[in-house]
């Protein structure tokens, strides 16, 4: 087929899949920095910062256990942008179109019908719950991308049987397995492309694991190697526990997945995902089953070792999930089945696209889940006022660039100091400290800081300060108040209503 050929079968879907990238960008990039920096966000972008200006600390996150390609790639660019946390979150937004472009492609491969790979880009460019983490700068939309891509080489390896292929799926299983640990569910899925087909030349399946092991071993270069598989028994519980209590933390972690996904997906995406495996079983039953292997398969198996379970782990599964609905497409033969699911369809975009508008304009008016919510949004870990305070200071020191201004922080690690340390790292003056978990008494540091002639400022959530402001000499130049907690939450119930974030001057 000549280029001629090829442009004119493929023109109208091209510009389809074109419009498609552009509104999943679009919806993605609006209004990028509205919702408050998360927890891990603030450690993420911290990382890449101290890894761009001290060329001795590239391998950071190890020591926290965490794989650094997310921070490898945010440090060449943070140096450029004035809003660390909106460089941050572009990366993720770049990765999410990836996906989209990465699930028409897939899409494609298996089931060889434009329309199809065309709903099923759309349905992953439209859905909260993709949209959600997409504009996050958290490692999440990275590992998605990394696993949809490593999907496709791993097909293509196993259907032509070539070599280059081969090396190219080893390079995105590489980057993945450099990106985020569920990685390791791509690699033994690998395997079941070879079932489509046969099992000659398998041994190229041997080059691709062999790639990214190697790319994988670069951390040894680092310290803190061994963190990466130390750390894992935090999360994860032992394989014997499938023994000793099946049904726990099974079935209620199965529950939070439905959950997730009728809230975010949003409800009208659960029908679409099973009539459209249905029908997929019924055309394409090969193709269908490894769908479902590689949705599912990880979804359980997380569900039933996970010690702690986020709407996010499962996130690199929602591709496969994506292109199962978008086989309802097929259906639309006979009359009474394409109003049906005309209807259902219409109601996902529609819904989709009220979630998004509120997402983009009014966060906490969100159909968010309550985990999502809870530490999005309301609790310690959601950074409303951090960018408010920085400003604050920003504008003390210049007003006297000779000061020091030393700040302390609740916690040591996370929203805060982390949060304020990226909005002044180009301060020197301004000095960010931890000084506790729960605040009682004023921290020593601050004191000796106030006698050294500092000006000097206390950063505390109010849960967690159990001080008098006037008896020990603060200040309170501001508090922040963060999304009501729901009435029937454990949180309400503690700490009440509302979590603010204060900001108090130390004056005596």
């Amino acid at each position: 087929m000549d280029f001629k050929e090829t442009f004119h079968e493929w023109k109208w879907t091209g510009l389809g899949l074109l419009v498609i990238l552009i509104i999943g960008f679009g919806i993605r990039i609006v209004n990028l920095t509205i919702l408050p920096i998360f927890v891990d966000e603030a450690i993420y972008v911290r990382w890449a910062q101290v890894m761009a200006w001290e060329p001795t600390l590239r391998f950071l996150p190890l020591s926290d256990g965490k794989q650094p390609l997310f921070m490898w790639v945010l440090m060449f660019l943070i140096k450029y942008f004035q809003d660390p946390l909106f460089i941050g979150r572009l990366v993720s937004v770049c990765t999410g179109v990836g996906t989209i472009l990465g699930i028409f492609v897939f899409s494609n491969l298996l089931f060889k019908n434009k329309l199809v790979s065309l709903i099923s880009a759309l349905i992953y460019s439209f859905s909260p719950f993709a949209v959600f983490f997409d504009r996050m700068a958290l490692v999440d939309s990275m590992l998605s991308m990394f696993a949809i891509w490593t999907a496709i080489f791993g097909f293509l390896t196993a259907k032509y049987k070539r070599l280059d292929l081969a090396m190219m799926a080893g390079f995105t299983l590489g980057f993945a397995m450099l990106t985020k640990s569920p990685a390791i569910f791509i690699a033994f899925l690998l395997p079941s492309f070879w079932f489509l087909t046969n099992l000659k030349g398998i041994w190229r399946l041997g080059i691709t694991y062999f790639i990214a092991f190697v790319m994988y071993n670069i951390q040894r270069l680092g310290p803190n190697f061994e963190l990466l598989t130390s750390r894992t028994g935090d999360y994860i519980l032992p394989i014997s526990h499938i023994w000793t209590n099946f049904k726990d933390p099974l079935l209620p972690h199965l529950k939070d997945f439905l959950v997730w996904m009728w809230s975010m997906g949003p409800l009208a995406l659960i029908p679409l995902i099973l009539i459209g495996t249905y029908i997929g079983f019924k055309k394409y039953s090969k193709e269908t089953l490894l769908l479902c292997i590689w949705s599912f398969l990880p979804v359980f198996v997380q569900s039933e070792y996970a010690k702690a379970y986020t709407a996010r782990y499962i996130f690199f599964t929602l591709p496969y999930f994506f292109i199962l609905s978008s086989l309802t497409i097929l259906a639309w033969q006979k009359t009474v089945a394409k109003c049906f699911l005309a209807f259902i369809f219409l109601a996902f975009i529609f819904s989709s696209l009220r979630f998004d508008y509120t997402l983009l304009t009014n966060p906490e008016k969100a159909n968010l889940p309550r985990g999502e919510r809870s530490g999005y949004l309301e609790e310690w870990t959601a950074g409303q006022g951090i960018k408010e305070i920085s400003n604050y200071l920003k504008t003390e020191h210049f007003k006297d660039p000779g000061q020091q201004i030393v700040v302390g922080t609740e916690g040591y690690f996370g929203t805060l100091p982390n949060g304020l340390q990226i909005y002044v790292n180009d301060l020197p003056n301004i000095i960010i400290i931890g000084v506790g978990v729960i605040i009682e008494d004023t921290p020593q540091s601050l004191k000796e800081a106030l006698e050294a002639g500092n000006k000097t400022y206390l950063v505390v959530n109010k849960s967690r300060f159990k001080g008098n402001p006037d008896k020990q000499g603060f200040k309170l130049i501001k508090k922040f108040p963060k999304v009501l907690r729901l009435t029937d939450s454990r949180q309400y119930l503690h700490y009440g209503p509302q979590e603010e974030l204060f900001f108090f001057e130390l004056v005596k």
